[in-house]
């Protein structure tokens, strides 16, 4: 991707886990990456590891505070953003409701108000979930068209967060009017999302692999919950090639994009888990029962016909690879450079 060389571009949840893998792979593209985001979650998470903060400008703030984020973009001028700060757990929204409201809808609004007023700033990406849709727990995959909606503070706050995105298009970026405002901005929706450097609570993949290393039992406390898994370098390749779309033709892409997995990657939760036991060669899985509760969804999968035949974006890995390249990154970040790890698997899966 060509591209990106030289581009400016403007990062919010640089030190999450998906920003981190986004940051890491725009410094390889050439870009001038500034990162905005508040403290990583943990001094093992991938942002830490990789150490791609001293690689680019790197920004400690709110996406809450709109002051902070305006300066940002007075100050550095970007050209392309990636929205991706957010409060992203269905379980912690129940205990903050407010506040993840706060982040995932005022805090995408702040964004917005930034781009749109910030002359340099051409295309937006703004970074919400596959939990916006009004879940029926329906067999059929949500496509683009499906309502908005969500069950938990989360999930609705993202369906929210994507009402807001297309009024704020239609009212302040409409594509009608490109010529007087020159904005261009996307709303996209990813799939349950894991690879290497996330250690997040509540989550398959770290909780596994934290009671791996600490050599106790794995609890399971939704087996049988059925999600579109797919390795974060996945959405992140759609996320990067819809930016440039957008960036050569600005009227025909600035909409909502399902970024998701094949059918054959929808697999319920003890499957993934079986399946990072058998690859690590290690753990022990068991079924909990939960007493609080709190409602997650047990069935969600995405229609991405859409990003196939406009974008002529595919997702590369099956899902056995997903989950070969994610152990990868568990097994070998105590020994390895973790920067060059990730290097090294972005390029393996730009060569798929």
């Amino acid at each position: 991707m060509e591209f990106y060389k030289n581009k400016r571009v403007l990062i919010t949840g640089h030190t999450g886990f998906k920003g981190s893998w986004l940051a890491i792979w725009l410094k390889q593209l050439g870009a001038h990456v500034v990162g905005f985001a508040q403290n990583p979650y943990t001094e093992k998470d991938n942002f830490v590891l990789s150490k791609i903060g001293k690689k680019i400008t790197d920004l400690r703030g709110d996406i809450c505070n709109i002051s902070q984020i305006k300066k940002v973009f007075e100050k550095y001028q970007p050209e392309i953003v990636f929205h991706l700060a957010a409060q992203s757990l269905v379980r912690q929204s129940y205990k903050y409701a407010a506040k993840t409201y706060k982040t995932n809808v005022m805090g995408s609004i702040n964004l917005m108000e930034a781009f749109r007023y910030c002359q340099s700033a051409k295309v937006a990406i703004m970074v919400t979930s596959d939990k916006c849709y009004e879940n029926r727990e329906q067999q059929t995959p949500y496509t683009e068209e499906d309502a908005m909606g969500g069950y938990d503070p989360y999930s609705s706050s993202k369906g929210a967060a994507e009402i807001a995105i297309s009024s704020w298009r239609r009212s302040f970026m409409n594509p009608k009017h490109y010529l007087t405002h020159r904005k261009s901005i996307a709303s996209v929706r990813a799939g349950n999302v894991i690879g290497g450097g996330d250690w997040t609570k509540d989550r398959i993949i770290p909780d596994c692999i934290r009671a791996i290393e600490a050599n106790v039992t794995i609890d399971i406390r939704n087996p049988k919950s059925i999600r579109p898994w797919q390795h974060v370098l996945e959405p992140l390749n759609g996320y990067l090639l819809l930016a440039q779309k957008m960036w050569e033709n600005p009227v025909n892409y600035c909409e909502g994009w399902n970024f998701g997995p094949l059918p054959n990657s929808i697999a319920n939760v003890w499957e993934i888990a079986s399946k990072v036991v058998d690859n690590y060669g290690a753990g022990k899985l068991n079924k909990i029962t939960l007493n609080d509760n709190l409602h997650e969804a047990q069935l969600l999968s995405l229609d991405i016909e859409k990003a196939r035949s406009r974008l002529g974006w595919n997702p590369r890995l099956t899902l056995n690879e997903t989950i070969e390249f994610t152990v990868e990154w568990y097994k070998n970040y105590r020994t390895l450079n973790v920067y060059d790890l990730c290097v090294n698997q972005i390029f393996k899966y730009m060569e798929k």
